[in-house]
């Protein structure tokens, strides 16, 4: 819902942490869950790390909006339904996130939110928020890099799906 959004990046944004720029994560340079070329592209010119450093929630906000809450419509779906498919745009990309919610609710997987997948998701009877973790985490599973980051993603879409939840009831 369009009042969640505020709510939904402050619970992204503690599971994306601060500065890092881990050797084995392909995202290589990234502060506050938002990659050195995800920022370059945001801003249309190359950073430094003293730049990458000093975002802030505030500065991050705009694009995570954007490139992210908007592109997967979380105006437009449930409570609960729009942080856990936020979160897994940010983390897996928008296209994707799309196609989890699409399989869930039974509609074409284009990867695109339109009237079809909107209708489907309220008509949606069961649980919804569940149904979408357990297909997040099957993916991540499947991923090169679960030896390394599995443990935190693990736990990651198991906290979204609590907090999601929760905001749904």
């Amino acid at each position: 819902m369009k009042e969640n959004f505020d709510l939904a990046l402050r619970a992204l944004l503690k599971h994306e942490g601060g500065f890092s720029n881990h050797p084995a994560d392909p995202g290589g340079m990234t502060n506050l869950g938002v990659t050195k070329t995800v920022w370059e592209e945001w801003v249309g010119h190359e950073v430094d790390e003293k730049t990458m450093r000093a975002l802030t929630p505030e500065i991050v906000g705009p694009m995570y909006k954007a490139k992210y809450w908007d592109k997967i419509k979380g105006d437009d779906r449930p409570d609960g339904v729009d942080y856990a498919v936020f979160d897994a745009a940010v983390n897996s990309g928008p296209g994707r996130a799309a196609k989890w919610l699409q399989a869930c609710v039974g509609v074409e997987q284009d990867g695109g939110i339109g009237p079809k997948t909107l209708q489907a998701v309220f008509a949606f009877g069961g649980d919804l928020v569940d149904d979408y973790g357990k297909r997040r985490l099957s993916f991540l599973m499947d991923l090169p890099h679960w030896a390394t980051f599995g443990k935190g993603w693990n736990r990651r879409v198991a906290e979204v799906v609590s907090v999601a939840g929760n905001m749904a009831a």
